[in-house]
Formats: C-alpha cells, sequence, structure tokens
C-alpha cells in the first residue's frame, strides 16, 4: 500500500465509502439517525480497523435497516433495546486496534 492510500484510502474504497453514506442517507430519518449514531460507537468503541471488515458490516447493517423500513418495523425491533450489544456482537469475531496493540505490546516484551 501506497503512502498516499494510507493517508486517503483507495479509489475504490472512497467509492463504497460514498455508496454506503448514500444508501444511509436514502433511509427515513429514524433508520439514518440509527445508522450514523451506530457508525459512531462502531468508530469509537469498537476499534475497527480493516476496511473489508468495516465494509462488510455496514452494508449488513445497511442491509438489515433497508429491509426493516420496507417492512415498516422500528430500529430496536431490529437491534433490540441493547443497540451497543448489537454492534459488539457484530464485531466479536473481528480484529481492533485495542487487538494490533495488543499484540504489538507483546511482541515488544516479548524480544
Amino acid at each position: 500500500m501506497s503512502f498516499l492510500e494510507k493517508i486517503i484510502g483507495s479509489l475504490e474504497e472512497k467509492r463504497e465509502w460514498k455508496a454506503m453514506e448514500a444508501r444511509a442517507k436514502a433511509l427515513p430519518n429514524e433508520y439514518h439517525n440509527a445508522y450514523k449514531a451506530i457508525q459512531q460507537y462502531m468508530w469509537t468503541a469498537s476499534g475497527l480497523t480493516d476496511w473489508k471488515e468495516t465494509s462488510r458490516i455496514f452494508c449488513a447493517i445497511l442491509d438489515l435497516f433497508e429491509e426493516g423500513a420496507v417492512d415498516g418495523r422500528k430500529v430496536t425491533d431490529l437491534t433490540g433495546e441493547d443497540v451497543a450489544a448489537f454492534c459488539d456482537e457484530l464485531v466479536k469475531d473481528t480484529k481492533t486496534w485495542k487487538d494490533k496493540y495488543r499484540q504489538k505490546l507483546n511482541d515488544t516484551i516479548g524480544k
């Protein structure tokens, strides 16, 4: 990966991100607001680091929300009342920044 890609990401990743944001913007207000709140939580609390995993997770949320909106369901009908637990479950098998730092620390001390 080039220095420039590390800073701004690849063009394909940018296109994917813009497409996901357009899908989110097209959702009804309740769903759009929930999606943005979930995004904020995922970036800060979950510590996602891998674009493919991040993309997979956010696309799955968008799919779920699009279907729920069509069916006229509330967001919490889909996520449950504990939305943070819903998010944590989505990332439970995904490497996060905490995992990376943990490995780096162990490697440093182990030398």
